[in-house]
């Protein structure tokens, strides 16, 4: 990928991720794409060589890796594992709160495996949950949680519980502040991580 103008490449970005949240990743074109973002044809392909599928894998990294730096700042913070959670999760919720329309597209595709940007997306996942599998490993280790939970399967479930409950809070309830929503995801995970 070639290096350019931050302010075209984010242009582009933000007509590709405007358009593929209104008609999905397939039914967006390279053509559509341009029109919304104000830049010629030619200019994708300057950039992206490959087209839509570069354009597309590229927005997933970028929009990704302020996340994944996020998660791994707070990881080397310390504090225990439980401390580590609740940042974790903090820092989820505010991404998701400030990326929503990228969040949307980010649950349904991160499941389709036929996607050129599969195994990119797998390697931030993995760095992302990561940090909360090395939490819930932590908390096992020094008996503050259960010991039969695997630290991958509930790192897993407790992004995804996560996930799911901002885009919901989001959705329905608007009004509530995150240290709300924090803080029922909070006693949740306590409740079933608990000894």
């Amino acid at each position: 990928m070639r290096a350019g103008s931050p302010s075209t490449r984010e242009r582009m970005f933000r007509a590709a991720l405007e358009l593929i949240a209104e008609k999905g990743v397939s039914a967006t074109t390279v053509d559509e794409i341009v029109e919304r973002a104000g830049v010629a044809k030619g200019t994708v392909y300057y950039h992206f060589p490959s087209g839509k599928s570069e354009l597309v894998e590229a927005m997933i990294e970028s929009q990704l890796t302020p996340l994944a730096e996020d998660f791994r700042a707070i990881a080397k913070g310390g504090g225990s594992p439980s401390s580590r959670i609740a940042a974790l999760v903090r820092a989820e919720l505010g991404w998701i709160r400030d990326n929503r329309e990228f969040a949307k597209i980010l649950v349904t595709e991160l499941w389709r495996e036929e996607r050129v940007w599969r195994d990119s997306l797998v390697m931030l996942r993995r760095s992302i949950l990561g940090c909360l599998r090395d939490a819930v490993a932590d908390g096992i280790s020094n008996g503050a949680f259960r010991d039969d939970l695997d630290p991958d399967f509930t790192a897993s479930a407790l992004f995804g519980m996560t996930v799911t409950v901002a885009l919901d809070w989001l959705v329905f309830y608007p009004e509530r502040p995150l240290e709300f929503v924090a803080s029922q995801i909070d006693s949740l995970a306590s409740a079933a991580v608990r000894p």
